[in-house]
């Protein structure tokens, strides 16, 4: 036992001045954090131009300085670097802004802790400057974009007393390193303070709680922001844009360099040819295919890796409080965040396929939900079934090109310039978004010989779309001005910023006292309709977009997705001129989409996949119940003894929509009926915990006492019951 104390004495100690150490020396290397205010960022130059003006502008024939492909987070970035220095820009992207990887993340804005303990422990200096590196930028990012980022902290419970002071050693150099670009500065908790701030946290063996503070962002609307931002300065970006071929010209020497594209829209179906001096392939899990129709016979440099997340409930985790498990079964690290009111669990890692629609698999959603058992305490069942939706994104990790050792994959980002000038950016994270737009942005001006009005990069100071007039009680004035919902109000405060007030224009009468103002599109959340038209102008041209990117009802709740589509299609008819064949392919595609990609069909075939248990006396009543609400005796329930149950409850005005609502989520088959083992597998998944609620399994527990009732009516006459004159 000595010898252990002893152990962790030593490693605790030596951690510390390791880190302290390592950081004094390495920080003498680095300048620290000045503004330079004579650095004045250009003022945006115009309002936001509608697609149809930017499809004008590539097809204009007009030649571009920097021609991006990929509007993820760093094509994203790229594109507002370089028009803020002052050269002609132009980004196209296949699907939409932030439909890959730059979606799918853990909405964390971090250095990574985990990278600096390996760093420190390692001797490792790459390491080391790339957590340093992610630090200075989170910081940067909390401020361009206060509206979409906050401070969060996150726990670190410990139930091993001697990794107290070595994860508060570890924490306290991840607070270090960031200098004073952090956050706030991380401390201790006993176990009664940690009890009280997280009360879901497992108490058994607790010791106590380390708590340290990283961001937190929506991180679609980042993306878009970032894209929004760049379109405001100057730059033609233009989602749903596709590059077929990269086309080629000799520079005079002999030497074959790029000059340009072809590109197809898939919204009008044109094709057209857009020339630029320079081309950056910044398309995350796909640079490898952009890389090859630059070079056929070029080797791959991606490694995907699948990670999945699942949303849970908000009760799961406190509102202003996140968790970090530091060792999983499997060696990685789980967050367990709250965001936009509900709880996000993952992350998992594992080697997989490169495809444009990556599909969550019911063994990491297992996974995921095994882990967090382990900290969560007797009260808290995790259930199945309360996962409401689950998404898959691909990490583009990648080896280096520029080294002759490529099976090695690169920790950071790496910028690669090939023989005919195709810049590619590829790795890095979320959080250093800016800064690989930075170093792409440098390394092109200098190889294609591009001659901007500003030789370095004025990102750093710039507000992002929405960030210029945002206050934190920005809220209150929509409640105000507008007579929004504070609910309401609010998400629009934080999804919007500034442009809050231009999207409350929008909104539609209640006919209510109060709100007066934003009619909701889904009873449960807080987006109304005006988000749909206003959408629109953020260039989303499909339901997709909507439910996904421009509000995030898809990654939140992929029911409620589901429910509110019909509306959501509507609105976007009458903005983009849909006719009902065009509405309907909408909804299938959007359907398809929840169903593959945020988790819908998994969580289905989790329903099937349950056994029935349920004892005999059990089993009887659910028969009988069955058979109250099939008065029909047909063996089956249909959407008629659905409306006809409702209907006897002062239920009359339920709409068809919400009919085939309650119908869809026991109809694991799929015929458009409920038969009797459906019924019996939903009320087996009810009691297992593999099903949080069914409405139909409400509503036929309502006939059954109804049908009680009224027996019991029958049976007792008048005279008994001591009533009549």
């Amino acid at each position: 036992m000595t010898s252990r104390m002893f152990k962790f004495g030593v490693t605790a100690a030596s951690a510390c001045v390791g880190s302290v150490l390592a950081s004094y020396t390495l920080d003498r290397w680095n300048t620290p954090h000045v503004v330079n205010n004579a650095t004045v960022p250009p003022k945006r130059k115009r309002t936001l131009p509608p697609r149809a003006d930017q499809i004008k502008s590539l097809m204009s024939g007009e030649e571009f300085d920097v021609l991006i492909i990929g509007g993820g987070a760093t094509g994203a970035g790229c594109a507002l670097d370089s028009v803020t220095r002052g050269l002609k820009t132009a980004l196209v992207e296949l699907d939409d802004f932030a439909s890959g990887t730059s979606s799918r993340s853990t909405k964390l804005i971090h250095g990574g802790v985990r990278y600096l303990q390996k760093a420190i422990l390692g001797l490792d200096l790459e390491q080391y400057r790339m957590v340093k590196e992610a630090l200075a930028e989170r910081a940067t990012m909390l401020e361009s974009a206060p509206h979409l980022t906050h401070p969060l902290p996150i726990m670190l419970p410990v139930y091993t007393w001697w990794q107290v002071p070595y994860y508060w050693v570890g924490i306290k150099a991840y607070d270090l390193v960031a200098g004073d670009r952090n956050v706030k500065s991380s401390y201790y908790l006993s176990k009664k303070d940690a009890l009280e701030l997280f009360p879901m946290l497992k108490k058994d063996k607790l010791c106590g709680a380390i708590v340290y503070y990283d961001g937190q962002q929506d991180d679609a609307r980042m993306c878009l922001a970032v894209a929004l931002t760049a379109a405001r300065h100057g730059a033609t970006v233009c989602n749903h844009v596709e590059v077929k071929e990269l086309l080629k010209k000799d520079d005079g020497t002999g030497k074959q360099v790029l000059c340009g594209a072809k590109v197809k829209d898939h919204i009008s179906g044109k094709e057209f040819t857009v020339k630029a001096k320079c081309i950056v392939n910044a398309a995350g899990p796909f640079t490898d295919s952009i890389r090859k129709m630059d070079n056929p016979t070029v080797k791959s440099i991606c490694c995907p890796s699948s990670g999945v997340h699942i949303v849970l409930p908000g009760y799961y985790s406190p509102d202003q409080m996140g968790l970090l498990d530091p060792s999983t079964s499997d060696g990685r690290v789980i967050f367990f965040l709250p965001w936009q009111r509900q709880t996000i669990a993952g992350t998992t890692d594992l080697p997989c396929e490169i495809t444009h629609n990556p599909t969550p698999t019911e063994d990491e959603i297992q996974f995921i939900l095994s882990e967090i058992k382990n900290y969560l305490n007797a009260d808290v069942e995790v259930r199945r079934g309360d996962v409401l939706s689950a998404w898959s994104g691909i990490r583009p990790l990648v080896s280096d090109p520029n080294k002759d050792d490529t099976q090695s994959l690169a920790r950071n980002h790496i910028v690669h310039i090939s023989p005919s000038n195709l810049i590619t950016i590829a790795g890095g994270k979320w959080t250093t978004y800016r800064a690989m737009a930075e170093h792409t942005i440098d390394a092109a001006i200098k190889a294609c010989n591009l001659k901007p009005e500003r030789a370095e990069a004025v990102t750093s100071y710039l507000k992002i779309e929405g960030g210029q007039g945002w206050t934190p009680t920005m809220y209150i004035r929509l409640v105000q001005d507008f007579g929004l919902e504070c609910e309401v109000a609010q998400h629009l405060a934080k999804s919007y910023g500034d442009r809050a007030f231009a999207v409350s224009k929008m909104a539609s009468l209640t006919g209510k006292r109060w709100p007066i103002i934003g009619n909701r599109i889904h009873p449960e959340f807080p987006y109304i309709d005006a988000e749909i038209r206003y959408g629109v102008r953020e260039y989303a041209c499909t339901a997709v977009d909507m439910i996904a990117r421009r509000l995030r009802l898809a990654f939140l709740n992929v029911q409620a997705a589901q429910e509110a589509l019909p509306v959501i299609v509507d609105i976007m008819g009458e903005e983009l001129g849909w006719s009902k064949d065009e509405k309907e392919r909408q909804i299938k595609h959007a359907t398809e989409f929840l169903a593959n990609e945020m988790g819908h069909t998994v969580n289905r075939t989790s329903k099937e996949r349950i056994p029935i248990k349920l004892s005999k006396e059990e089993i009887q009543t659910y028969i009988k119940r069955f058979q109250l609400i099939d008065k029909d005796k047909k063996g089956y329930v249909s959407i008629n003894d659905i409306r006809r149950a409702l209907k006897s409850f002062g239920d009359g005005d339920v709409s068809g929509e919400q009919l085939h609502e309650i119908l869809r989520e026991i109809d694991t088959n799929m015929n458009g009926q409920v038969e009797l083992d459906e019924y019996l597998q939903m009320m087996s998944a009810i009691k297992t915990g593999d099903v949080a609620y069914s409405r139909f399994a409400r509503m036929a527990e309502l006939e059954e006492q109804k049908h009680e009732a009224a027996n019991l009516k029958q049976k007792i006459s008048v005279d008994r019951s001591g009533g009549g004159l």
